[in-house]
């Protein structure tokens, strides 16, 4: 398997030195011989959340409102800058809340810059209250989402894109440059709802599950599922890649699960080092223990 490692760019950690600390984890994940490292989206959230988080068994989303939560599109580039060979993954970027021409566009920009680093973790988003805010109507994300994705994919490989969707129409376009990674940036779609699935064995490369406290027998499940779904599709499954962040509730319970997420199938695992300690020097010192239990590789 491979790992990856959540940027301190949301809640306590990221309170103080925020640049510092990025820099210094994408470094160090780098060194370590992890493979992505990651950033989460929200825009603005209220400061009572009423919405029911869908991987918390509770429905309690993890995060105070009231921490800083900064933007994945301006920290990965930053991230690029600091670093040579890790991946840099939207975990999960959520895909209705932005332009799709613009986001296509900024992602292809970044994967230039990054020299084909990029990974796009797709969401199709949960918290009601943020879509308002936004303006984006919520019961037809998932719609938005597929037809959004189509766009970029359409952007990212066509020298003469063309689309007419429900939501976006043009043609005679030129939207350069395209990415570096070929045919397109690898696309791993987030969720676990039926639509998430179906949307994973249709358009993505890949699937960005979710280990949280959840029923240890759905991941093989969800990932059976997929298979299913993609060759129904016409599609081999053993060309996707199967990922999830996990937020065991200790560091030592994400140790123990190894086996059982190699055994089910997972090819990538996104670990969030500041879920187990309040410390950042803490932090660097897991990444370490981790990398050697797991027996990474340094660079």
């Amino acid at each position: 398997m491979e790992y990856g490692v959540v940027l301190p760019h949301v809640g306590p950690q990221a309170r103080t030195q925020v640049v510092q600390r990025i820099q210094t984890v994408a470094r160090h994940a780098e060194a370590l011989g992890y493979h992505s490292v990651w950033a989460a989206d929200h825009i603005a959230m209220p400061v009572n959340i009423t919405s029911k988080y869908p991987y918390h068994p509770e429905g309690k989303f993890p995060i105070d409102p009231t921490d800083n939560f900064l933007d994945p599109l301006m920290v990965l580039p930053y991230v690029a800058a600091c670093t040579t060979t890790v991946r840099l993954g939207t975990g999960v970027l959520i895909i209705p809340y932005r332009n799709p021409i613009v986001t296509a566009k900024m992602l292809a920009t970044l994967d230039v810059l990054s020299n084909g680093r990029v990974i796009l973790g797709a969401g199709v988003g949960w918290m009601q209250e943020e879509f308002a805010y936004l303006n984006v109507p919520y019961h037809q994300r998932g719609a938005q989402t597929d037809e959004y994705l189509k766009i970029m994919k359409e952007m990212w490989t066509q020298e003469d894109p063309k689309f007419q969707g429900r939501y976006f129409q043009f043609s005679d376009m030129r939207c350069e440059p395209r990415p570096v990674q070929k045919p397109h940036i690898p696309i791993w779609i987030g969720g676990h709802s039926p639509a998430a699935l179906r949307r994973t064995a249709t358009l993505g490369d890949g699937w960005y599950g979710h280990v949280f406290w959840r029923d240890p027998d759905a991941l093989p499940r969800e990932i059976q599922t997929i298979k299913d779904l993609a060759t129904q599709a016409g599609r081999d499954p053993r060309s996707l890649t199967y990922a999830a962040p996990t937020y065991e509730r200790t560091f030592e319970d994400a140790l123990r699960a190894l086996p059982h997420y190699e055994k089910v199938g997972l090819d990538h695992v996104v670990l969030a080092f500041f879920m187990w300690t309040e410390g950042f020097d803490e932090v660097l010192t897991l990444m370490e223990r981790f990398a050697r239990e797991a027996g990474l590789k340094k660079r």
